[in-house]
């Protein structure tokens, strides 16, 4: 039972790292939380499965295409709704962060209907559900493998081009100061906007996983899968990528084993309680680092 309860959390879990890094990339170049990144989760749902199911795409082929519709509609955001108030007060960013989560979400239930859909299904590998191993209480299917596979894919990916190229370097020295990065002849918002996308095709990612998986897409999934990313970017600590990869692990596992030895009716109570728990205990997060103020 227990087995089973940590696979099962380190599949949600995972799927909340993907989108948590896309929260804390954001915050640690521009210090935006980006509440629309939950919609950018549930339209890549969407239009993946509108690729499928209207233009007769193959599930190979929607998925990147999804994750490339997600990424400009990411640029566009910052375009349009951050870029105007890079100056401004944080508080009106924020608001219209909020806006803006609010009026995808209302967008997409014009277009998409407010009843929840199931992915289709007829596009997915039957291996992927229907073949599954056993050992001994614990059962693995292919779909779980198939997640993991692409989670740790495209971390390893997220880390080698933040650490290994010119972009993640640029990335990198805007996160420490603007200014600086200005003066270099760096161009902010093209770093900025970079930021943008490459946040947009991993949270995309991750609510295509989500959909899968649980063969179900409705408007409102982004805003609960959102609200816990966000709490897996402040359990791991804000501005960490790493850390939003762990405090993603860490909630869906406490959410899972909450589930299953708590009740289900309590999971997200249980998890919010090990993020307040750590928050209390170590403000900057798990693998946060403390500020300290400069005289």
């Amino acid at each position: 039972m227990l087995e089973q309860q940590l696979v099962n959390g380190l599949t949600l879990g995972v799927i909340y790292a993907l989108i948590a890094v896309g929260y804390t990339m954001v915050y640690g170049v521009i210090e935006l939380i980006n509440f629309a990144h939950g919609e950018i989760y549930m339209l890549g749902a969407f239009f993946c499965a509108t690729f499928i199911t209207a233009l007769g795409l193959p599930l190979w082929l929607a998925i990147p295409l999804a994750m490339l519709c997600c990424s400009l509609l990411g640029i566009m955001i910052d375009v349009v709704a951050y870029r105007p108030l890079r100056n401004a007060h944080r508080l009106a960013a924020l608001i219209t962060a909020i806006g803006m989560s609010i009026f995808l979400q209302n967008l997409a239930m014009v277009i998409w209907g407010s009843r929840p859909r199931a992915f289709p299904q007829d596009a997915v590998p039957a291996v992927l559900a229907e073949q599954a191993f056993s050992f001994g209480e614990v059962t693995i299917t292919w779909l779980h493998l198939f997640i993991f596979g692409i989670t740790f894919s495209m971390m390893i990916g997220l880390y080698l081009i933040i650490a290994k190229t010119r972009i993640g370097t640029a990335m990198r020295a805007l996160a420490q100061n603007r200014t600086c990065c200005q003066l270099q002849g760096i161009n902010v918002n093209r770093v900025i906007s970079f930021t943008f996308a490459l946040g947009s095709a991993m949270g995309a990612m991750a609510g295509i996983l989500v959909a899968m998986f649980y063969n179900t897409l409705y408007p409102t999934m982004g805003y609960v899968a959102g609200v816990k990313a966000f709490a897996a970017a402040v359990l791991g600590g804000i501005g960490s990528v790493p850390g939003a990869m762990f405090g993603g692990i860490v909630l869906g596992i406490a959410e899972a084993l909450g589930a299953g030895y708590v009740s289900s009716l309590y999971r997200d109570g249980v998890a919010y309680a090990v993020m307040i728990a750590v928050i209390i205990f170590r403000p900057s997060g798990i693998l946060g680092k403390a500020l300290v103020d400069k005289a």
